[in-house]
């Protein structure tokens, strides 16, 4: 797959993840500009109101995690990425337990961390916890990720892309998020491992 392909799929994935929730904030404008019931207005308020915060934690999380927010060289302090992970499964059947020291760590370290988080999440088609520990020497970072729940499970096209393996088979946006936690841990040497067993999968870094 070359630059342009990748770039392309990338694009894709961020339009696909905020396709959803901004069309609920359009549809719940329209049903504020025709409705007249009090309760309706209500209910379409909440939906606005909620489905726009989704966006938002959704845009804030992909600036980072997939863009190239941040100077080169720049450190990113753990706290907010936790921030950001977190929001991004509030309201969803992903409970997110942070478990990480407050350092700050290079950003393209802290990327890898918010990409493997995203990805063991999508491990969960039914919901359930990702838990994410962190070792507290910001010079040699280091991480364990797993995810537990019903019908935990990773995807064959998802394993074969952490692994490099699928640099000319994805065919979709869906799976070029893996390949760039790839790419991620490839450029940063990070030895990353993914691992899955009966309802629990596991990334393990550094």
């Amino acid at each position: 797959m070359n630059e342009l392909d990748f770039s392309a799929f990338l694009v894709s994935r961020v339009c696909h993840d905020l396709v959803s929730p901004l069309g609920a904030v359009v549809n719940g404008l329209e049903v504020l500009e025709d409705e007249r019931d009090a309760a309706m207005r209500a209910d379409a308020l909440k939906i606005v109101a909620s489905s726009a915060a989704q966006a938002l934690a959704r845009i804030q999380f992909m600036r980072i995690a997939f863009g190239a927010a941040g100077s080169a060289g720049a450190e990113l302090d753990l706290g907010e990425v936790g921030r950001l992970v977190t929001g991004l499964f509030s309201g969803s059947k992903i409970t997110v337990q942070w478990q990480v020291p407050e350092v700050h760590w290079p950003k393209d370290w802290a990327k890898l961390l918010m990409n493997a988080a995203l990805l063991a999440a999508d491990c969960l088609p039914r919901g359930g916890v990702v838990t994410v520990t962190a070792g507290a020497d910001a010079a040699a970072p280091s991480f364990r990720i797993r995810a537990g729940g019903a019908h935990a499970r990773v995807l064959d096209e998802v394993e074969k892309a952490v692994r490099g393996e699928a640099n000319s088979t994805i065919v979709d946006a869906r799976g070029v998020q893996p390949f760039l936690t790839h790419k991620l841990a490839r450029a940063l040497n990070a030895g990353l491992v993914l691992t899955s067993g009966e309802g629990l999968v596991e990334l393990v870094a550094g």
